[in-house]
């Protein structure tokens, strides 16, 4: 796996646009009419959906990134202004059109303006939660103007996390970040050897965690065997730990936080152009929900099937237009204060 430095070489956009439609796909049966039976995951093994599937990769790539992010600049005020600025305009703008364009047409407009209650609103989206709305989506399943965004919240949790951990010394003594994985993952074993589900917080600490150990030992994960016998002997193995309730989530930590990074880096010229498109992934994932809630709202009978052919391309239009419009332009205010601050000291 070449992964020194901050080598762009890699598949990264595109990996993070498949995990986002899987959240798509693993919705759609769901979203019809409540019965994930349907979801094609949990049909195969019968644990985890896609759904849940790509949201532990997307914390396991995450994690990988962001203790990246920090060692290459370990400075407290970058790296929160780098954070904030990656997270909050996208989620700011969803959560806007969200309360003010999704909600009126998910219910009645009037009875709608009416008991919208602002500070409530405007609280949520400070606190990255789930727009506070009146009630949307009335007599569907999950009747919820954006069931996605509850995962937006934990994320930048966990990028206070860094944030510690790198004042604390722990960054730069990899062992204690890799004890705190090994740790995540026995707990989450030993629970769920116990018979209790998994808590949501638990699961994506353990994934976030795990792709940081990933980077803080790339180079000793680099020089592991990684021939096409031992990939499809990992793969198979992970197969059959999806299967049990409880080595699911434990494996797709490890074993497929191993396959994902080495997917991630894979030598493939032909798909060098994908590594040129624009990072719509936040977006899709940001808007694919309402986008869904809004065609069974108009269009109840559709199929799961058909309902994820007709949002899949609308949610990647959303996608763009928040890459461009918001997240595109405010990444560029990142390093702003330090440019600034270069260019003083060569005036003076």
């Amino acid at each position: 796996m070449s992964v020194p430095g901050r080598d762009r070489a890699n598949h990264f956009t595109p990996l993070r646009l498949l995990l986002a439609l899987l959240v798509l796909l693993a919705h759609a049966p769901e979203l019809v009419d409540g019965d994930r039976r349907r979801e094609p995951l949990t049909r195969l093994f019968g644990t985890l959906s896609f759904g849940e599937f790509a949201v532990d990769c997307f914390f396991l790539l995450s994690g990988y990134l962001i203790v990246q992010s920090w060692l290459a600049a370990p400075h407290a005020a970058t790296y929160l202004r780098k954070r904030v600025l990656r997270i909050y305009p996208g989620f700011v703008a969803a959560s806007l059109v969200c309360g003010l364009v999704v909600g009126p047409l998910g219910a009645d407009p009037s009875a709608y303006a009416a008991s919208f209650w602002p500070g409530g609103f405007v609280t949520g989206v400070a606190l990255l939660q789930t727009p506070v709305v009146p009630p949307v989506f009335a007599g569907q399943p999950h009747a919820s103007v954006n069931g996605s965004m509850w995962t937006i919240s934990l994320e930048f949790a966990c990028y206070l996390t860094v944030l510690a951990a790198g004042l604390a010394g722990m960054l730069r003594r990899r062992h204690l970040w890799l004890m705190a994985s090994v740790a995540l993952v026995a707990g989450a074993l030993a629970w769920q050897l116990a018979g209790r589900a998994l808590p949501d917080l638990a699961r994506l600490a353990m994934c976030f965690f795990c792709g940081g150990s990933f980077y803080l030992y790339r180079e000793r994960v680099a020089r592991w065997p990684a021939g096409p016998l031992t990939i499809a002997l990992v793969g198979l193995a992970l197969l059959a730990a999806l299967g049990s309730r409880v080595l699911a989530e434990a494996a797709l930590a490890t074993l497929g936080g191993w396959l994902l990074l080495r997917a991630a880096y894979a030598p493939a010229p032909a798909l060098a152009a994908l590594r040129r498109l624009p990072d719509v992934s936040y977006g899709v994932y940001l808007y694919g929900w309402p986008v869904q809630k809004l065609l069974l709202w108009y269009w109840p009978a559709l199929s799961p099937w058909t309902l994820f052919a007709l949002a899949a391309p609308l949610a990647i239009a959303l996608g763009a237009a928040s890459w461009y419009l918001v997240e595109k332009p405010c990444l560029a205010l990142r390093d702003w204060g330090w440019r600034k601050t270069r260019d003083s000291s060569a005036i003076s």
